[in-house]
């Protein structure tokens, strides 16, 4: 999902810087309620492991240059469901930084567009979880119908943002269009392996009582809304 170099340029960058800006703001209000609710400990603890793990993910999962993007398995539902959604978007944050300082500083022009490609996804996949996911569910015990769901909206989320970006940047010439349209492809395959992950991931949760009262996860990995 990382936009290449030059497709948005001048002061077309003006909008990213924006846009990264209402991100980020979300991303803090969502900071400020965690705390208020579980601490600024458990808060932190959470973000730095999802921040590890979406590191791993950026740099050291298999990820593949196509047309206009990069195709990378976020795996960002996952992270969801187990960390909640206030260290998640701190972590896709963290991570994309991170990674852009140490290995890819030729990506850091475009962090706002980046960062908002992973972010405004993410806080839509989060309302959808809390109208498709029953209140009684705990997210340990979720169906792939669900999973594939949330997967569903957060990859179409990336796939609609990078198009946005790409379309903007750079116009409706075919050469553009055929580039979105094979990044599209290839990244919505993604869709048909992070559910299997999720509840894969779930399932082994579901052994490791001992962290079914931890403040270190998602409260609603082990337990329901009500």
């Amino acid at each position: 999902m990382h936009i290449e170099p030059g497709i948005v340029h001048g002061a077309k960058m003006a909008l990213s810087y924006g846009t990264a800006v209402v991100s980020f703001g979300i991303a803090f209000k969502l900071a400020v309620d965690s705390i208020k609710n579980s601490g600024l400990f458990p808060l932190i603890v959470k973000s730095i492991m999802a921040s590890i793990l979406v590191f791993m993910f950026f740099e050291v999962f298999p990820h593949q240059a196509v047309g206009v993007s990069e195709v990378h398995l976020i795996l960002a539902s996952t992270l969801f469901l187990i960390f909640g959604l206030a260290a998640t978007s701190l972590a896709l944050a963290i991570g994309l930084l991170v990674q852009g300082l140490l290995f890819s500083q030729f990506d850091l022009p475009q962090y706002g567009m980046n960062v908002t490609t992973l972010l405004m996804p993410l806080f839509v996949m989060s309302f959808v979880a809390s109208k498709v996911i029953p209140a009684n569910i705990a997210y340990k015990d979720i169906k792939y119908s669900d999973a594939l769901k949330l997967s569903f909206v957060y990859q179409g989320g990336i796939v609609t943002w990078v198009a946005f970006w790409a379309l903007y940047g750079q116009g409706f010439a075919y050469e553009n269009l055929s580039s979105v349209l094979s990044f599209s492809i290839a990244y919505m395959s993604v869709i048909l392996i992070e559910p299997l992950i999720n509840l894969a991931l779930l399932s082994g949760a579901k052994t490791l009582h001992i962290l079914q009262n931890s403040p270190f996860v998602n409260n609603r990995l082990f337990n329901t809304a009500k």
